[in-house]
């Protein structure tokens, strides 16, 4: 679908006289084109545009304001509402009327976003056009004047944490029962969830946060002793080794196979540091896969991690105080031992950071259903492996803190994930299903499924190409648009009513005809249900892109000698040079080739050409390296092992002792009891039944082994089998040789 096309089906009736004129626009270019575009027609097209971007961002700054003050409204209204001495039905009645008016503003956001979205796209495409088609290069400057006007660095996450905070008031009477209850309660120091993950494109995440905040109110960690507003900001360290040996675990999903990171919330100031230890054992062990984390002052981590500090003083502090049980203080000992063991035996070191702004929504002291969003994920190399000291002798480099997209870093080193990350995590009993809500939500198509989606895999296996022999599933799934036509109701929707909007969880107003089309359906998740080990390979001269780079990095370099001296007040004209070329650095083979946002054919994601983090038009890069990779890639795709698979192997290796016993038993009984002919015949049985109890036993190792290792098969035996009958055949001709030869 063209975008003029997405913009005219996607845009608000009542809000249509405040997009951007992108139809017009696209006229005057290629009507100007066609007679000759002079220096007159760059004016008169730049007067165009600076009108429809002031347009665009009063409207945007109004409504937002407005916005605001409806909350404000509403919050003032529950107040009143709970101090009147009413019965408590029409108590009632009044809270119903307030979270109407809720539901009102809840879908006005989401298309107020909507609207920020489109008409940032519409900019970005319009100027890409006008670059192209006129002689003048208007992208650089025209850069400064939108940021000067950054109504697309709006994310409304304020709005979101009122509403969430004024709709669970509401819900529950008017009493906001969660003021003074602990949001870590509930949540262990080692803890078990069943979770899954999926991705979700930028365009469904608003919708995706205006739906679960319906359930679940956000959840909001305040620090205590401060006033400053929570931080979304999460950032994680994952240690390994020059061999990768976790991340070799942690993607082969071997027994015991550990993930060991030191993670921090907020800003970089944050003094406290959790050190985490995450375990995977199968299904067939009888354990779960495990969390455990203890916290850690950072002075104290350097020495730590050295083996010059132990936490003995910690734990006695934590005993003598009597905040924690016996069995925790002993739990976080083990703990820290284990972890500091593994650092120095394994030879552990800081490889990979993430990085990600989350939005949780929980019931504070109710961990049955946690959901949470990690948007604008980014993955940063740490380690020293190539000879650059990023991080020196620190437990992290100190060049960077928490500044999205992390402008200053060269491009080798960040790799910017293009989806938003949806983590449910369930605690129910054995039995019990899942919410209504949370089905319909896992089931829409707010949400592409990626089972064991891992930040710290997929961030090693794109910055440090050159050292991963095997590759992640989800590789496969990130050539393609993720996502998928509305297949079911729900989302957020305005209908009629006599304020003129209400919202239900309906259809997302996407029966204004749909922005994508039946034919652009995602596939299925799971794309290799059989297989366990795929090979990727690359043929002679092949190119995956040919016109740009992988759109999950992003760069705010522009052209050099027009972003130096451009301001708010520099003309928007410039004489386009007709020797530019890409000064886009050499790009990774595989990561261009998964790219969902990578230019060139038909493998664009539609509508989404270029579309920056933040700054407008910047250039989007894939990590530098050593090119395309050579020979075979293996990607590792996740296969459950039923317990059921080794039972099955049992009952094989029984089979084939129970033919051996009897086949032993006749062979004594001619042994015994039988003349010479007997004997002979008994003789041959006896080392047949041997061999097989021998074979036997191989084989039932052997392929115990291959199950434990997923390995892909083939496990049919056809040596085996035929060697048997053979032999049994000439044991019997034998026997009945001699008989005939000796008489009956």
């Amino acid at each position: 679908m063209k975008f003029g096309q997405q913009l005219r089906e996607s845009l608000l009736p009542e809000w249509k006289f405040y997009y951007v004129d992108y139809a017009g626009l696209k006229r005057f270019l290629y009507e100007r084109s066609d007679k000759g575009y002079t220096a007159d027609d760059e004016s008169e097209f730049v007067k165009l545009l600076d009108g429809e971007l002031e347009k665009v961002n009063n409207f945007q700054q109004t409504k937002s304001g407005e916005m605001k003050r409806r909350i404000e409204y509403c919050e003032q209204q529950v107040s009143l509402i709970t101090k009147n001495d009413a019965p408590t039905d029409a108590k009632r009645e009044q809270l119903d009327i307030i979270e109407h008016e809720i539901d009102t503003v809840i879908s006005e956001v989401y298309e107020l976003a909507k609207f920020t979205r489109l008409n940032f796209t519409a900019f970005i495409k319009i100027v890409k056009k006008h670059d192209k088609n006129a002689p003048f290069v208007l992208k650089p400057v025209f850069t400064v004047r939108l940021n000067s006007r950054p109504f697309f660095k709006e994310n409304f996450d304020e709005l979101l944490l009122e509403l969430s905070r004024l709709y669970n008031i509401v819900r529950n009477g008017g009493v906001d029962v969660d003021q003074d209850k602990d949001p870590q309660s509930g949540n262990g120091q080692n803890f078990v969830r069943q979770t899954t993950k999926y991705w979700v494109h930028p365009d469904n995440v608003m919708e995706l946060k205006l739906y679960i905040l319906k359930f679940l109110p956000v959840l909001i960690y305040r620090t205590k002793g401060t006033t400053k507003p929570p931080s979304p900001a999460i950032t994680s360290i994952y240690f390994d080794n020059e061999d990768l040996d976790l991340y070799q675990g942690r993607i082969e999903k071997s027994e015991g196979a550990e993930a060991i990171r030191l993670r921090w919330y907020g800003d970089m100031e944050s003094n406290e540091i959790f050190i985490e230890r995450k375990t995977h054992h199968e299904d067939w062990t009888g354990e779960k896969s495990v969390k455990e984390r203890f916290s850690l002052k950072e002075k104290y981590i350097n020495d730590y991690l050295s083996g010059d500090y132990t936490m003995d003083s910690k734990i006695q502090r934590l005993r003598e105080e009597g905040k924690k049980s016996d069995q925790d203080l002993q739990d976080m000992e083990t703990l820290s031992y284990e972890v500091q063991n593994s650092v120095r035996e394994k030879r552990l070191c800081p490889v990979v950071r993430t990085f990600y702004n989350r939005t949780a929504f929980q019931i504070p002291g109710d961990a049955r259903v946690r959901i949470s969003l990690d948007t604008e994920l980014t993955m940063v190399r740490e380690d020293g492996f190539d000879g650059k000291a990023r991080a020196g002798n620190n437990w992290r480099r100190t060049d960077i803190g928490i500044d999205f997209p992390f402008p200053q870093l060269p491009e080798s080193d960040v790799c910017r994930f293009p989806y938003a990350v949806l983590e449910v995590k369930l605690q129910t009993q054995s039995g019990v299903e899942p919410s209504q809500w949370v089905t319909d939500l896992i089931d829409s198509h707010l949400v592409e499924a990626v089972p064991k989606f891992s930040k710290f895999i997929h961030g090693t296996s794109v910055l440090l190409e050159d050292r991963v022999d095997v590759f992640p599933f989800w590789f496969s799934q990130m050539d393609r648009d993720i996502r998928k036509p509305v297949t079911k109701t729900i989302g957020v929707s305005r209908a009629s009513s006599p304020r003129g909007s209400i919202v239900g969880f309906d259809n997302l107003a996407r029966h204004r005809s749909g922005r994508i089309s039946s034919g652009t359906r995602s596939r299925s998740s799971s794309q290799f249900p059989n297989d366990i080990e795929v090979i990727v390979e690359n043929e002679p001269g092949e190119r995956s892109s040919q016109n740009g780079s992988a759109g999950t990095h992003y760069s705010q370099t522009y052209d050099e000698e027009a972003g130096a001296t451009a301001t708010e007040g520099t003309a928007l004209l410039g004489r386009k040079q007709q020797d530019v070329k890409s000064t886009d650095s050499a790009t990774s083979w595989l990561v261009r080739t998964i790219n969902p946002f990578a230019t060139g054919g038909e493998r664009r994601s539609p509508g989404y050409d270029d579309l920056p983090s933040e700054v407008p038009f910047d250039t989007q890069r894939a990590n530098s390296g050593n090119g395309r990779p050579s020979g075979q890639r293996r990607i590792a795709v996740p296969v459950r092992v039923e317990p059921k698979v080794f039972f099955a192997n049992e009952r094989t290796f029984l089979s084939w002792l129970n033919f051996a016993i009897v086949l032993g038993s006749l062979a004594l009984g001619l042994l015994n009891f039988g003349d010479r002919t007997g004997k002979i015949a008994g003789a041959a049985f006896t080392l047949i039944a041997m061999f097989v109890m021998v074979y036997a036993l191989v084989l039932f190792q052997w392929r115990a082994e291959r199950i434990r290792q997923r390995d892909a098969g083939p496990y049919d035996d056809r040596t085996g089998p035929t060697f048997l009958v053979v032999v049994l055949i000439a044991a019997v001709v034998l026997n009945f040789y001699l008989k005939v030869s000796t008489g009956f």
